[in-house]
């Protein structure tokens, strides 16, 4: 099989989007040195990455509540998977061993924790499908950071895509990500994860164990009162994989304004940002004025560059908006002409 038959075929079976990344490159460059999340370190045989993206159906963020978004973020992983496995199966019954990593995992051996052996943005931005947005999720073209990857390793050798070089984020000048994070935790291209987590991981792993390191210091009438309290409930479904531990906070998710899907049914509804505030303004300010001046920014010094976009924002987005509108004008127009 060559990429060209690989990637239809990961089509075929469902896939939104997908390229190849080669495992030397990814081997070579991992998002951060002192934690190496590489292909080698997982299978010294790996020869390309294959990087399958399924986006997010929009309806979920037009709701009043996280849940929903939760709910069917799980749906998408889980067919996501099933695409993937069956792309393993093909690529295996042509001669050529493969697996699939696990789209949400966590290796306690990496920082401290809540990072997997491969990091499924860094794949997809090397495999040409995005590059990192202000709040560094992988922003693509097609549907923004609605996104959710996964990586076929393989050990065939398939002809790698090539990264995109244009930042798909506006960037400094746009900052809704910024406007509308409830924790305040994005940073200039960087994310404060700890702060995320708090609205990301409502019941996560880590509540949990609070919860219970509580409980069993309490007495009988608090423990009483504990173990009928809803976070209960949410712990259940959270361990059960439904909604609520899956570490998801959907808000910078859905006010990015890239992606046809956002001009399609986002927009209107996004157009205000009611978490935005002047300080987070004076702080969008700070960050463009630093870009300006050249001062030395962590996301985009020379390592992180790589997965930011090394020739900065040209108007990708503009140019997709022209796009989009020049294509809801033509079907207009034929659906008038019938």
């Amino acid at each position: 099989m060559d990429a060209t038959e690989v990637k239809a075929l990961a089509k075929d079976l469902g896939a939104d989007l997908v390229g190849i990344a080669d495992a030397s490159v990814l081997n070579a460059f991992p998002p951060d040195p002192l934690f190496p999340q590489t292909p080698e370190r997982i299978s010294p045989h790996v020869k390309s990455v294959v990087a399958i993206a399924q986006r997010i159906p929009v309806g979920a963020f037009r709701c009043k509540t996280n849940v929903p978004v939760q709910y069917i973020d799980m749906l998408v992983l889980r067919r996501m998977d099933r695409i993937a496995y069956r792309l393993v199966d093909a690529l295996e019954r042509a001669g050529h061993p493969s697996f699939v990593t696990a789209a949400q995992e966590t290796d306690w051996s990496y920082k401290r924790a809540s990072y997997g052996r491969l990091s499924t943005r860094h794949l997809g931005i090397e495999a040409g499908l995005g590059t990192f947005g202000l709040e560094v999720n992988i922003l693509t073209p097609e549907f923004g950071p609605r996104i959710y990857l996964t990586g076929v390793l393989t050990e065939c050798e398939l002809e790698a895509d090539r990264p995109m070089t244009e930042q798909v984020c506006i960037g400094e000048s746009c900052s809704r990500c910024l406007y509308s994070c409830p924790s305040d935790a994005v940073r200039h291209f960087g994310i404060d994860k700890r702060a995320c987590a708090t609205e990301a991981q409502e019941f996560g792993f880590t509540t949990i164990l609070k919860f219970w390191e509580h409980f069993l210091v309490s007495d009988g009438e608090t423990r009483r009162r504990l173990i009928a309290d809803r976070e209960i409930y949410g712990f259940w479904q959270g361990l059960l994989r439904v909604v609520g531990s899956f570490g998801d906070c959907p808000r910078c998710l859905a006010v990015c304004p890239v992606g046809n899907d956002y001009h399609a049914f986002l927009a209107p509804l996004q157009k205000v940002i009611p978490e935005k505030t002047p300080e987070k303004v004076e702080k969008a300010s700070a960050f463009k004025e630093a870009r300006k001046s050249g001062a030395e920014v962590d996301g985009l010094n020379d390592w992180n560059v790589r997965w930011v976009g090394p020739e900065g924002y040209k108007g990708i987005v503009a140019r997709q908006l022209q796009a989009f509108r020049a294509l809801q004008r033509e079907r207009e127009t034929t659906a008038s002409e019938r």
